[in-house]
């Protein structure tokens, strides 16, 4: 089951994307604040090998929304370059 950082992490991207936002809002997407200092805490602990199994977990959640915003910001960026072309 996630947890609540993850799970809002999912629903802060799900709720940004719902608003059928631009191109050029995709690609300046960051998560809010405070998940991003989750994010961070877990690499550190993580680094020093700190991370219990649910921490594990939430942290490999947060690598596949990287992953996955990572992706949609590239897809962006070559529609964009081909809406100039």
């Amino acid at each position: 089951m996630l947890n609540a950082p993850v799970r809002s992490a999912f629903l802060e991207i799900t709720e940004f994307l719902a608003t059928n936002p631009t191109p050029e809002a995709i690609i300046a997407y960051k998560l809010p604040e405070h998940l991003q200092e989750r994010a961070v805490e877990l690499a550190e602990k993580n680094g020093e090998g700190e991370l219990t199994p649910e921490e594990h977990e939430e942290m490999m959640d947060f690598v596949r929304i990287d992953q996955m915003m990572s992706l949609l910001k590239i897809k962006m960026r070559v529609k964009l370059k081909k809406m100039n072309e």
